[in-house]
Order: C-alpha cells, then structure tokens, then sequence
C-alpha cells in the first residue's frame, strides 16, 4: 500500500461569498467587518495561518485588504522578481470555468506587493501578471488603473488593493456573479497561505485548481 495521502484540498472545489459594499475605496482607508473575510481552506491539512484577507465589491470592482502578522523581517519586494516576492496574488476567471486546464482570455493573475516601488522602493505595486501557458490573455491593463495602499509594521504590513471593473475582461456581476478564484499570500520568511491547494500543485497556471468567489448581494 502506498503511503502517499491526497491532500484533502484536492479532493473538493471550494466557494466562498463576496459581499457587496457601496464604497471600494476611500481615500482614508477602508476598514472591513468580518463578514468579508475569505477563507483559507488549507487550514484543513494544518498548514500554518499568517494572513487576514478580506474582499468586498461592486460594479466599480474588487476591493482586496491582506493583513500580515507574525514577521521578524521587513517584506522582501522586489519589482524585477514579483514571483518571489513577499505579497498578495490573486487569480480570477470572470467566466468561473473549471473544465479548462489552461488561462483563456477571461483568466487573470494579479499581483500586489507592499514594497518595492517608487525612487526609493517603499510604495506599494500593483500589476497584471502573465499566467503561464495561457491560450489567450486578457486585455491589457495600465498600472495606474488600480488603487492601491500599504502600511508596513514591525510584525508584518497590511495591503488594500483595489482591482477596478475595466482591469477584468468579461466582469459583469449581473450576468455572471460567480468568479472562478484563488489567492496566494506569497512570504519568504512564513511561507504560503493559499485559498485551497499549496503551491505543490500547479494552481499558478491551471484554471481546474480554483474555486469560485460568488459575488453576494
């Protein structure tokens, strides 16, 4: 008998509720209540939880605040290897396809970092990123279009992102409220925080591996 055990993440495609706010952005910051906190699902093969992710929206877009806690080291961030960094990705399918193993055009990969940008590489970035393998890409996106914001703490950071509705071809919540989605909280010093799966399995670039985010009234 083979002692190899299925990670129970893969065995179920998990979904989680977004719920709706009437403001994503505020130039004074934007504070959450619990009910918009996203699950990380790989608590269930007792991975170790380091990060508070909380995501509202509405027709303008998806509002993403992280939280970091328990760091020792200031975040790594570096702009020529966003991959490696320590930050916040986010993968949506605004179709929520699951029968395709490879990024179509509705398929995004978002990245945030809370360091790293600016003359003196302290302000936070924000970028469209480029799935591997993929068939088609979505549209284009300026850097500028997104809103973002960062406060780094001697204990870690926290990270507000706003991905506006013009960043996600095919984002109509009327028609299609369920997003396929993942996340990935990327740290050097405490590790990964995932959505579902770990980065054992190739989620970064396979569509099957996600689940959905269903955008609540």
């Amino acid at each position: 008998m083979s002692d190899t055990l299925l990670a129970p993440t893969f065995l179920f495609r998990f979904s989680t509720a977004c719920h709706r706010r009437k403001s994503v952005w505020s130039d004074r910051g934007i504070k959450l209540s619990d009910k918009y906190i996203l699950p990380s699902f790989s608590e269930l093969e007792g991975r170790k939880q380091f990060a508070d992710l909380r995501a509202a929206w509405n027709e303008e877009g998806l509002l993403f605040v992280v939280q970091v806690s328990g760091k020792k080291q200031t975040p790594w961030c570096r702009p020529t290897r966003m991959e490696d960094s320590d930050g916040l990705q986010i993968w949506i399918d605004t179709r929520d396809s699951h029968n395709v193993h490879r990024a179509n055009r509705f398929c995004h990969r978002f990245q945030f970092l809370p360091s790293g940008g600016g003359h003196r590489l302290d302000q936070p970035i924000a970028a469209l990123f480029p799935i591997n393998r993929a068939k088609e890409s979505p549209k284009p996106v300026e850097a500028e279009s997104f809103r973002i914001r960062s406060t780094i703490r001697p204990d870690g950071y926290t990270l507000e992102a706003l991905i506006p509705a013009k960043a996600l071809t095919g984002f109509n919540p009327t028609d299609n409220p369920r997003l396929g989605f993942t996340y990935a909280v990327v740290d050097r010093e405490l590790g990964w925080q995932t959505f579902s799966v770990g980065p054992e399995f190739p989620f970064v670039e396979d569509p099957s591996l996600w689940g959905t985010l269903e955008l609540a009234p």
